[in-house]
């Protein structure tokens, strides 16, 4: 079992960067292929980003694509979310997801068997 705790978000105007970590903690890091979704009010929750286990494979959403970079440094148990070029859309809680299938980039929420508590990011125009 892992252990995810997220940190990072915040208040920023549009067009400015947040960088969101999360770290883990319970069990060896690098078993996981990692997640970065976000929920809005109302809305269902999407994957922002994934990566694979020793970060050889990305996937990033297309609203995204080009401002957010996904990174993980197993030695430090923590993948992090860069976010560039913020805009008032991104406006939502961000969340971090274990994946016990490594090798893969599982886009659906229900892929993922461990999260974070989540951290909000505020986007103002």
């Amino acid at each position: 079992q892992v252990r995810l705790v997220e940190s990072g978000g915040g208040l920023v105007q549009a067009g400015g960067s947040l960088r969101l970590s999360c770290a883990a903690s319970g069990s060896t890091f690098s078993n996981y292929a990692m997640g970065w979704f976000r929920q809005a009010p109302g809305l269902e929750r999407e994957i922002v980003a994934g990566i694979t286990w020793r970060g050889r494979s990305t996937y990033y959403v297309d609203s995204v694509k080009g401002r957010f970079t996904i990174s993980r440094d197993n030695a430090k148990n923590t993948v992090d979310l860069q976010m560039n070029n913020l805009q008032p859309e991104d406006t939502s809680v961000y969340y971090c997801a274990a994946d016990v299938s490594r090798l893969r980039i599982a886009v659906r929420p229900g892929a993922y068997e461990y999260w974070g508590q989540g951290t909000q990011v505020t986007v103002s125009s």
